[in-house]
């Protein structure tokens, strides 16, 4: 059962200790018994479903909607039926079947900056305080990001050296050539 962060912040370390480890395995359990596999980045959300082996395109029934999505084979119970927890975008938002096997589908999320707690309402959540985001390259990002992300590390090394950071620097420069004119 979830605590409040009032009585986890009671806890001695061992016992946060045990009890994330007890959270975990019931995430665990819970996302296993769902009817399919997902994971998630800060921009989008991966969904595995399996079907029955043959499975042909034309067979299947994949609705993606800004706010919910439905996925099953013609003429069976759907395998997913609900209200997405957020929303996506659907025009970049995609679904392929694999090896007539596996479908997968592709969101992307409209607010590319949180972490999805479940994919459909209703369904078991996971504590997105405990994430932890797979490190990612300064290539997989976009140029204004990147730029972003390089001043930042630019400026932390610098502070670790003691030295002027970017912005610090342009200052100097700028009072540098004012005193020149």
């Amino acid at each position: 059962m979830p605590l409040t962060p009032k009585e986890y912040d009671a806890m001695t370390e061992e016992e946060r200790t045990a009890y994330d480890a007890a959270e975990r395995k019931r995430e665990r359990e819970e996302q296993a018994a769902l009817p399919y596999k997902w994971r998630q980045t800060l921009i989008d959300v991966d969904i595995s479903v399996e079907v029955p082996k043959g499975t042909r395109a034309k067979d299947l029934i994949v609705d993606i909607k800004r706010k919910s999505l439905k996925v099953g084979v013609k003429g069976q119970p759907l395998i997913i039926d609900g209200q997405l927890i957020k929303e996506i975008k659907v025009d970049d938002s995609t679904w392929t079947l694999d090896n007539q096997k596996e479908i997968n589908i592709h969101l992307e999320k409209f607010k590319g900056t949180e972490w999805w707690k479940c994919v459909i309402e209703g369904h078991p959540e996971l504590d997105t305080t405990k994430i932890q985001p797979e490190n990612s390259k300064l290539s997989d990002l976009d140029g204004e990001t990147r730029s972003m992300v390089e001043k930042m590390m630019f400026d932390q090394r610098q502070k670790e050296a003691g030295l002027p950071t970017s912005d610090e620097l342009k200052k100097a420069q700028a009072f540098e050539k004012f005193k020149k004119m």
